[in-house]
């Protein structure tokens, strides 16, 4: 906004327009999945299936992060990669003190995985919210145009796993967590209901229904929410909007589809992060699917591509000179494999 204000006193003259200051569509829907996110995570549904699969690790930390990246990846598509991270990386940082599982590993490539599995459907990160939005898509439709690219990323992800040294662990000491059964369906019910109100377009209407509900039945949700988490996105929709109408009034043409769309997307992701890179591209009408691959693929690599990935290595506390030893191999492979996917017209 503020670059906004000085071009157009250094121009001399102020375009005519009336845009929408913030789309307060986009973060209606993103406020309320994420409350909801937030009742899924306080249930403990997660949690308990996590530590169900420590069981079976037979002592080996390889087998134990090819059991617990898969379910951080699928339930990040559910409650979005930002929750995946409040939820597991404790756990994971637990069995990392309690069995001597590199720690710094474990959490980059839980990370990697939230990022990779929230890619799959509209609801799992803010940045597919956007584009479900921006295009209508169906939610089938972007499920089914996004699988092949999440599928082969999250085999690229095993496959790290697969070859690296494993660890002897030792798990028997995890605590018991109780599940909040009344939780769990209320936050069912409107994980629902708010998919179908995004896809039909009332958006304002879902974060009245979810304030209303968790408000007379499960208030906790309301009080341990970050609220300053939706503040984040409103500035991130004001000043990246801006931008984005700016470039164009300049007339500095942004890729528009292809590989070309998908790779620099991607790498304007590592410089501002995913949300705002989308904000930025969407407003050249560009071709979904590449910007989709683009942004989600570019949460993967520097930290400051995804939320998730701060939240991720402050929960942690991982240096960030370990957390890129893994992300930015990750990330340089994901892209090359997204781009041949594309070439070939899968």
């Amino acid at each position: 906004m503020v670059l906004y204000i000085v071009l157009t006193i250094i121009d001399g003259s102020l375009p005519k327009r009336t845009p929408e200051l913030v789309d307060w569509g986009s973060l209606s829907l993103i406020t309320s999945l994420i409350i909801t996110s937030k009742g899924l995570e306080l249930s403990g549904v997660f949690d308990r299936f996590a530590q169900r699969l420590v069981g079976k690790t037979n002592h080996s930390g390889k087998r134990l992060l090819l059991l617990l990246l898969p379910v951080i990846a699928f339930s990040s598509a559910i409650i979005m990669n930002d929750t995946a991270m409040l939820v597991f990386i404790p756990l994971v940082v637990i069995l990392s003190e309690l069995s001597g599982l590199d720690k710094a590993r474990a959490v980059t490539l839980s990370a990697i995985s939230a990022n990779v599995g929230s890619a799959l459907t509209p609801i799992g990160n803010p940045q597919n919210i956007i584009i479900w939005r921006h295009y209508r898509l169906g939610f089938l439709t972007f499920t089914v145009h996004m699988f092949p690219f999440v599928l082969l990323w999250l085999a690229v992800l095993l496959f790290f796993v697969v070859f690296s040294m494993d660890e002897a662990i030792s798990v028997e000491s995890l605590p018991p967590l109780a599940l909040r059964r009344d939780l769990l369906l209320v936050s069912v019910f409107l994980l629902g209901l708010n998919v179908y109100l995004g896809e039909t377009g009332r958006h304002e209407l879902s974060i009245a229904i979810t304030l209303a509900l968790f408000l007379l039945l499960e208030r906790d949700v309301l009080l341990s929410f970050d609220w300053a988490l939706v503040l984040t996105f409103a500035f991130i929709f004001i000043d990246f909007n801006e931008l984005s109408y700016l470039l164009s009034k300049a007339s500095l043409s942004l890729p528009t589809g292809g590989v070309k769309l998908l790779i620099a997307s991607a790498t304007l992701s590592q410089l501002i992060s995913n949300v705002p890179a989308t904000v930025v591209f969407i407003g050249s009408k560009p071709e979904w699917l590449p910007l989709a691959v683009g942004v989600n693929a570019g949460g993967t690599g520097i930290i400051v591509g995804s939320l998730a990935n701060i939240i991720a290595v402050r929960i942690g506390r991982v240096r960030l000179r370990d957390f890129h030893r893994y992300s930015v191999p990750y990330f340089i492979v994901a892209l090359v494999t997204s781009i041949g996917i594309i070439l070939l017209g899968v």
